[in-house]
């Protein structure tokens, strides 16, 4: 077996075989990738179709930040509950904040809303992190929310709770 001293087969094999290789492609190579996408290090999506932009089609859903959310749970609440904000003469402002302030030395456990009665309208404020840290799931971040506000609702209407409930 005599091999060339200078190598010169060797390179016109290696540039052959690679013509053949790509013979398929016609010499264009364009698109997408073909197969899965590999989502390395389990970060999810990356690149222009996780982001919204002009490159990401339209029916890719935006990113909500948790507290977009929570406050979007809220708004779906209140849109349950027009009818008896509309028949009720008191008017309710109903508030999304992160944490309560609370006075250092504070023992007890931290509220997940308040009600606060001023001389024009009621405010009921609903705490999201004491709300959703107590919750393991989102279906118990919503029954949590929705016991929260239908409370503090039935302490400004003087009514029970159970009967401004419409899932019941």
């Amino acid at each position: 077996m005599d091999t060339p001293p200078d190598g010169t087969e060797a390179q016109q094999h290696a540039a052959a075989s690679s013509r053949v290789r790509m013979a398929h492609l016609s010499g264009v190579v364009s698109g997408p990738r073909p197969g899965r996408m590999r989502d390395r290090r389990g970060r999810g999506a990356r690149g222009p179709i996780a982001l919204p932009g002009p490159l990401s089609p339209g029916s890719v859903p935006t990113h909500l930040t948790p507290r977009q959310d929570f406050d979007t749970l809220v708004e779906a609440i209140l849109a349950t509950l027009a009818k008896h904000f509309e028949a009720e003469p008191d008017r309710v402002d109903v508030l999304t904040e992160e944490a309560p302030l609370l006075p250092d030395g504070w023992s007890s456990p931290v509220p997940t809303s308040a009600l606060v009665r001023g001389p024009d309208a009621a405010q009921v404020i609903l705490y999201r992190l004491p709300l959703t840290k107590r919750c393991e799931t989102r279906a118990e971040v919503e029954d949590a929310t929705w016991r929260a506000l239908l409370d503090r609702l039935a302490e400004v209407w003087e009514m029970r709770a159970e009967d401004i409930d419409p899932r019941s």
